[in-house]
C-alpha cells in the first residue's frame, strides 16, 4: 500500500513537471514568434546642408525625406541637418567619402575631388538658364557626375536649380570699374576666385557660416549668391544694394555617399533615385515661383535697392579668365566641348 502511494505521488509530480515544462516551452515559443514577427528598425539616413530652415534647399530636403519615407513604407527615414550642423561643404563631402554622412547638398567643393566639375563654376559660362540646363541635364552633365563618382565616391543624384547668382553690396555697382577694391566674399572655389580677380574685384574666400558676421563687421564689402540663398541667409539685413549681375547660373547637387548607396538593396536604391527626382522637380519649381517674390519682399521689407547694370562689360572681362583657368586644370577640352554644345 505504501509502495503504491509512493508511486502515485511520483507519477503526479512527473505529470506536474511535464505540464510546467510544456507551458514554459509554449511561452518561449510565443515570445520567439513575437520577436521574429516584429518589424526591423528603419534605416536612418542623414542629410546635411549649410542653409537655414527658411531656404528653398531645406524645403526640397523635406520633400526628399517625405518621398523616401512614403515609398519605403517607413522602412527608411531621413534626418535633415541644416545650418552647417554636419559641418561646411568640405566636411560633408569628406563625410560622404567616409560613409559618416549619407546625403548632402553641395556644389563647388566637388572640384577638390574632380576638376571637370570646376568648369561649371566659371562666371558667365552660361548666358541664360536654358544654356545651363542643356549642359547639366545633358550628356556632359552625366559625364561630369560619372567623373566625380569615380574620383571621390560621391554619387550625384541630381542637379538642383538655384537661379542666377547676383551681387549684394553697400555701395552701388553699375560698371566693372565699381568693382575695383571691392572685397567680395566668394566660395572657396578657385574658378570663381580667378574670374573675380580678372573682373577687378578683391575676392575673399570665406565659409558661408561666416558671411553675415563678415558683412556686419565690414570684414568684407559684398557677397554674391542666388536670390533665395541671399534671403535665406538674411543678407538683406546687412546689405543695401542688390546688383542683378546674373554672372552664374547656379546649381547645387543632391549628392549621396556611394558607400551607403552600395549597402542598400536594389529596391531601396530605386526608392532613393525616385525620391531624388521628385524632390528635384519640386525644388526647381520653387526657385521659379519664389525668386521674384523674395526679391520683392527684400525691397519692401528691408529697403534694398535694385540695380540692373549692363552685364555685357562684366561678361567680357570674365570670359578672359575661362580658357587660362581651364588649361591650368587640364580641362580645356571639356570647356571647348561645352562651348561647341552651346553654339559658341
Amino acid at each position: 500500500m505504501k509502495k503504491f502511494a509512493a508511486l502515485t505521488l511520483l507519477g503526479a509530480a512527473v505529470t506536474a513537471l511535464t505540464l510546467l515544462t510544456g507551458c514554459g516551452g509554449d511561452e518561449a515559443k510565443s515570445e520567439a514568434a513575437a520577436s521574429s514577427s516584429k518589424a526591423p528598425d528603419p534605416i536612418v539616413l542623414k542629410l546635411g546642408h549649410i542653409q537655414s530652415e527658411q531656404d528653398l534647399w531645406h524645403l526640397g530636403s523635406i520633400k526628399f525625406k517625405e518621398e523616401v519615407e512614403k515609398l519605403s513604407n517607413g522602412t527608411m527615414t531621413v534626418e535633415i541637418y541644416p545650418n552647417s550642423t554636419l559641418g561646411g561643404d568640405r566636411d560633408m563631402a569628406e563625410g560622404m567619402r567616409m560613409g559618416t554622412v549619407d546625403f548632402a547638398l553641395i556644389a563647388g567643393v566637388l572640384g577638390n575631388f574632380d576638376q571637370s566639375i570646376s568648369i561649371l563654376e566659371l562666371p558667365y559660362l552660361f548666358r541664360n538658364h536654358d544654356e545651363y540646363v542643356k549642359i547639366v541635364d545633358g550628356p556632359i552633365g552625366q559625364e561630369i557626375a560619372g567623373n566625380v563618382l569615380k574620383s571621390s565616391g560621391i554619387r550625384i543624384l541630381n542637379f538642383w536649380d538655384r537661379g542666377p547668382r547676383h551681387v549684394t553690396a553697400n555701395r552701388p555697382i553699375n560698371t566693372p570699374e565699381d568693382l575695383h577694391g571691392l572685397k567680395i566674399r566668394v566660395p572657396e572655389i578657385p574658378a570663381m576666385v580667378e574670374t573675380w580677380k580678372v573682373m577687378g574685384a578683391t575676392p575673399t574666400p570665406m565659409a558661408w557660416s561666416e558671411v553675415y558676421t563678415g558683412l556686419q563687421q565690414h570684414t568684407i564689402d559684398a557677397q554674391e549668391n542666388p536670390i533665395p540663398f541671399i534671403y535665406g541667409g538674411r543678407i538683406q539685413e546687412v546689405q543695401k544694394y542688390m546688383v542683378l549681375t546674373a554672372h552664374k547660373y547656379e546649381y547645387v547637387t543632391l549628392a549621396m555617399s556611394d558607400r551607403k548607396y552600395g549597402q542598400l538593396t536594389p529596391e531601396q536604391q530605386d526608392i532613393i533615385v525616385r525620391a531624388a527626382k521628385t524632390a528635384t522637380d519640386y525644388e526647381n519649381g520653387l526657385v521659379v515661383s519664389e525668386t521674384d517674390k523674395l526679391l520683392d519682399k527684400m525691397v519692401k521689407e528691408n529697403g534694398m535697392e535694385v540695380i540692373k547694370p549692363d552685364i555685357a562689360p562684366f561678361a567680357e572681362l570674365a570670359i578672359k579668365a575661362h580658357h587660362p583657368y581651364a588649361k591650368s586644370i587640364g580641362q580645356e577640352d571639356l570647356l571647348n566641348r561645352i562651348e561647341k554644345e552651346l553654339g559658341r
